[in-house]
């Protein structure tokens, strides 16, 4: 666990970070998201900045696996959260992590992957309350949230680990967004989940509706958010049974 908040701290130090992983606007469902400030969650710039700095990768890495996802949690303070806060945060020794940011971070660990955080260019308000009036009417509307930044030269992965919290029993809408933008053909894509108790829903279906020339893996990897803080071995143990980990 040092090891991996090593790795989360060194990210969060040198980059703004805005949203990240899973917490839900609904009981159900994770939203996601975390940052050291809420004036840096707020900010249409703060992706760029981890392109160029930290979780993102640089485009002349020789790795072959990247970890995408989409994580808010909905504070970045880890004194006296709501119930719906602390289902959306993950706390290591102060830092505010969101569930699918922790997940995230713990993957790229202890595959050697690159990393890259699905940002919307208009930022997704903290308050639990305006994130699920949100969340519901994008998806309603089928709507495609615009993504903060690019993924360099994604051909050179092989494995794509694709990682959002369940809302509303489905994808966060911006992740239709990096599916429409983005040709996975080729590719392995290998799911993972926070949620309150939903799962994957049909998420995965729909992975492999839309990116029907990848390898979509249909067993993917599901935490429930009230357990993501302890769960380091049980990611690590499903890493190596898949055969990522040697």
């Amino acid at each position: 666990m040092k090891k991996l908040f090593g790795l989360c701290l060194s990210m969060l130090l040198v980059t703004a970070i805005f949203s990240g992983c899973g917490a839900s606007p609904s009981s159900n469902h994770p939203a996601a998201g975390s940052g050291k400030k809420q004036a840096e969650e707020n900010t249409e710039t703060t992706l760029s900045n981890e392109t160029e700095e930290s979780e993102n990768m640089d485009s002349n890495t020789a790795a072959k696996n990247l970890v995408v996802y989409f994580s808010m949690p909905e504070t970045t303070e880890p004194e006296n959260m709501s119930r719906e806060e602390e289902l959306s945060t993950v706390v290591i020794d102060g830092e505010v992590l969101g569930n699918t940011q922790y997940v995230a971070y713990t993957i790229a660990e202890n595959t050697g992957a690159d990393i890259f955080r699905i940002e919307p260019v208009t930022p997704y308000p903290l308050d639990h309350s305006e994130l699920e009036d949100i969340a519901q009417k994008e998806q309603a509307d089928n709507f495609r949230p615009e993504i903060a930044g690019t993924v360099e030269n994604i051909e050179q992965y092989d494995t794509i680990f694709l990682g959002f919290p369940n809302w509303y029993y489905d994808m966060p809408m911006i992740m239709y967004s990096f599916l429409d933008q983005y040709d996975l053909a080729g590719k392995t894509v290998v799911p993972f989940v926070t949620s309150g108790a939903s799962g994957f829903s049909d998420s995965i279906n729909t992975i492999k509706e839309m990116e029907p020339d990848a390898d979509v893996v249909t067993d993917g990897l599901s935490i429930l958010r009230n357990v993501v803080q302890d769960s380091e071995a049980d990611i690590i143990e499903w890493l190596t049974e898949k055969g990522f980990v040697q």
